[in-house]
């Protein structure tokens, strides 16, 4: 591809461009206000790029565009697209999942409240992110504890009668005829507006409203109510005690903060509401190169919002930056005016300060935990020539030589890397050869990722004997690539425990060029890890398998024959209940029916 050439043909507008490596691999994909300027500006031999991007650029084979209309509409295309391609020299978030929120049905005649993952606009009040999850759990134990809002989802429609929560007194039972009265529903309502406030963290106005109902039952006589929520005072007294009230002036906010050290990085995000934190969570960035921090901040921003989230007006940047696209993207996605500065006040300093001091300390655990003494156990347990961070399985599943399928899963830092797990039919193996299935998985794995070197794990433990490992060994043969092997199968016997004499399963290791397999010790946190990654990837095998099996074992034998299309079929089966009835019928009986014929019904028998 003549890329000099093809830039001529490149328009002046907005948009994004996708720079593709060898084998047609997205490497990169950004977004430029002038697409022929930016693309330019990376071919050219005086381009002043940084470490990087230099490197990028040298990996280049290819080029594509998108053109949009203005470059908010290709800020939110690139975002999308990062997210669902994953290229190596963007900024990746693994955090893929949407964060939980409180919903108040207000909405409904009614109102409930729930946990849910998913905003939408239905008229629901809805409070959030809670990250990590369980001190609004927390708060949800609470508020049922001690506001009688129903909890259940059924249609109250038509009433029935209350459930046990009625009786406990943690519901006011709007299900039931006899408390719906207009009386029922003003303090339904007025519990849940409590609730509301409670949630929000208005505690001088919910206690100054639940101290004079106090006063007012005890002046009328009504002692059990007045001790009801003189309980539920102090119960919110001691609640609000725990929460962590930085300044009540600074309302709702985001903090990002930030911590670097050359090519890694670690982000800490504060989420601020009505000035207490709701939540936190932290982010590690590597192979940064020498990207600059505001392109660091603004990629950042762009993938953290991606996701469906409850914007908050304010976002306190770690430095100044004026991003301009991003902001217009967060207003447009609020509804309302979204603002991205740095601290400005002193309480905003402060807010910044702990985000910042947190990403430093974020940092720092990543960076003691970056070579684990397992890791480090495991490579002198199988004799590697590097610690293994990146730990792949490899594993087939078959009954008797069908259905067979191979897995593949990737172990990184601590847990399973899920973006990188692969499954495969069995193409090139008939029958029952173990040896061959683990060979064809291998090859068709390393041929996939054999033109990203980054991506590789460091060791591939094989579910299998020396047999399994000789053969994905043949496999990787063929790409020559810095990738070590072994093989993990339980023995045969067991091993007795010294100490208590009592049996214990153990597993062993075939390494290459060893006759002998290594013993794994019961109890080590090597042996822990390594049966782990082969549980882990022996489940992932066979539920795929299960899942193709009962496909085709749901699938109708009349399905295959030659003919009998979707309306002969439900005829068929309609007409005779079952396909054992169809094959103990006569041919002129199956002729006789409508729609069908003899030859359609000589083909049927012979099948059956």
């Amino acid at each position: 591809m003549d890329i000099k050439k093809k830039l001529h043909q490149v328009p002046s507008s907005p948009g994004i461009y996708i720079m593709k490596g060898a084998g047609e691999r997205v490497i990169y994909v950004g977004k430029a206000g002038n697409l022929r300027n930016r693309l330019r500006s990376y071919f050219r031999s005086s381009a002043s790029l940084d470490e990087r991007k230099l490197k990028m650029v040298k990996e280049v084979r290819d080029f594509e565009y998108v053109v949009t209309e203005n470059e908010l509409e290709a800020l939110v295309l690139e975002a999308n697209f990062i997210k669902r391609v994953k290229p190596e020299y963007n900024i990746i978030l693994r955090d893929d999942k949407n964060y939980p929120y409180l919903k108040l049905t207000v909405n409904e005649e009614w109102p409930r409240l729930e946990v849910v993952r998913k905003i939408e606009k239905d008229g629901a009040l809805y409070f959030g992110p809670y990250v990590p999850s369980g001190a609004m759990r927390e708060m949800l134990k609470f508020i049922r504890r001690n506001f009688p809002i129903r909890r259940c989802r059924y249609n109250l429609a038509k009433p029935f009668r209350p459930c046990v929560q009625y009786q406990m007194g943690r519901c006011l039972a709007p299900c039931a005829q006899f408390l719906r009265t207009k009386s029922d529903r003003d303090r339904y309502l007025e519990t849940v507006s409590e609730a509301r406030s409670f949630i929000q963290g208005e505690n001088k106005g919910l206690l100054s409203s639940l101290r004079n109902r106090m006063q007012k039952f005890s002046d009328e006589l009504q002692f059990e109510e007045a001790a009801r929520i003189r309980d539920r005072l102090r119960a919110l007294e001691k609640a609000w005690e725990s929460q962590r009230v930085i300044a009540p002036e600074l309302g709702d906010m985001d903090v990002i903060g930030l911590y670097r050290e050359k090519r890694e990085a670690s982000i800490f995000m504060l989420f601020i509401r009505n000035g207490i934190v709701i939540g936190q969570k932290d982010f590690f960035l590597k192979k940064l190169g020498n990207m600059e921090n505001r392109e660091l901040v603004a990629g950042f921003i762009e993938q953290f919002y991606s996701k469906e989230m409850l914007l908050p007006p304010r976002i306190i940047l770690p430095l100044k930056a004026r991003l301009k696209t991003e902001k217009q993207w967060l207003s447009k996605k609020r509804g309302d005016i979204v603002k991205l500065a740095a601290a400005r006040s002193e309480p905003e300093f402060r807010v910044l300060k702990m985000a910042d001091d947190n990403a430093f300390y974020s940092f720092n655990r990543h960076k003691e935990t970056r070579v684990d003494e397992t890791l480090l156990m495991i490579k002198n347990l199988l004799n590697l020539s590097m610690v293994p961070k990146r730990i792949g399985g490899i594993d087939v599943s078959n009954i008797s030589g069908s259905d067979a399928v191979g897995a593949f899963i990737m172990y990184e830092e601590g847990r399973f890397i899920k973006d990188d797990y692969r499954l495969f039919k069995i193409k090139t193996v008939k029958g029952i050869n173990d040896f061959a299935m683990i060979g064809e998985v291998a090859g068709r794995y390393l041929k996939g990722i054999s033109d990203d070197e980054g991506r590789l794990p460091q060791l591939i433990l094989v579910d299998g004997g020396m047999g399994q490992l000789k053969a994905a060994l043949n496999a990787l043969k063929q790409f020559g690539l810095p990738v070590e092997m072994a093989a993990i199968a339980k023995a045969r016997d067991e091993m007795p425990d010294k100490k208590s004499g009592i049996r214990i399963d153990t597993d062993r290791i075939y390494l290459p060029g060893r006759k002998a397999p290594v013993t794994l010790e019961p109890f080590e946190a090597s042996t822990h890890l390594l049966r782990k990654i082969r549980d882990e990837v022996h489940r992932f095998a066979v539920s795929y398998h299960k899942k193709l099996r009962s496909k085709r074992t749901l699938e109708s034998p009349l399905e295959k024959i030659r003919g009998i299309g979707k309306t002969r079929r439900l005829l068929l089966l309609k007409h005779f209940r079952s396909i054992d009835a169809i094959r103990k019928a006569s041919l002129d009986e199956i002729a006789s029916l409508k729609g069908m014929n003899r030859k359609i019904a000589e083909d049927l028998k012979k099948s059956l």
